[in-house]
Parts: C-alpha cells; sequence; structure tokens
C-alpha cells in the first residue's frame, strides 16, 4: 500500500513501516543493533553499516585505511571523519598517511 509516507512494507522480524525510497533497511531492525558504546556508537546509521560492509569493527582496522578511502565509502560523509579521527587520536592511532 502506497501512500504520501511512503509504500508500507514489513521486514523479516515482522516489523511493519513505510519507505519512499527502495532501501531495504527496516527503520526498527536498524535501531535495535545501533551499538551504544564504541567508535561505531558515534556514527549515523549509514555511515556504520559502510564501515561494518567494508570490515572495519575496530580502531585498529580503521587505522589501517586514509581518510580519503574512508570518504570514498558509500554512506560515509565529511560530518563523520573528525568523529572518526577522535575516537582514533584517543586510542593513540590515526589515519594511514
Amino acid at each position: 500500500m502506497s501512500n504520501d509516507k511512503g509504500t508500507l512494507r514489513t521486514c523479516e522480524q515482522g516489523h511493519s513501516y513505510y519507505k519512499k525510497s527502495d532501501c531495504p533497511i527496516c527503520p526498527t531492525c536498524e535501531s535495535e543493533r545501533k551499538p551504544t558504546e564504541g567508535f561505531l556508537a558515534l556514527l549515523s546509521a549509514p555511515a556504520r553499516r559502510a564501515l561494518e560492509n567494508e570490515g572495519i569493527a575496530t580502531l585498529q582496522q580503521l587505522s589501517a585505511y586514509t581518510e580519503k578511502e574512508i570518504l570514498k565509502l558509500h554512506g560515509i560523509g565529511p560530518s563523520a571523519i573528525p568523529k572518526l579521527r577522535n575516537a582514533l587520536e584517543e586510542e593513540g592511532l590515526s589515519f594511514k598517511k
């Protein structure tokens, strides 16, 4: 069913939600899996998924990439870089030069 909110969908977990785009992400499932601590908790859902899809789950893994490489990932925007840079610096790490 479609209306001004979008098309009514149901995810595999049974949550019903409306979406205007063809993005398959269920907002309820996404909010339930959002980390509550760590550097991934600082990021928006698209930025977090971009890192997860690249296999980046730790700051040590993140430090193997340049800022430019991270910015190329779909879902990472310029506002994510300062958050990531600060998280790396707090652990004595940095992006690859």
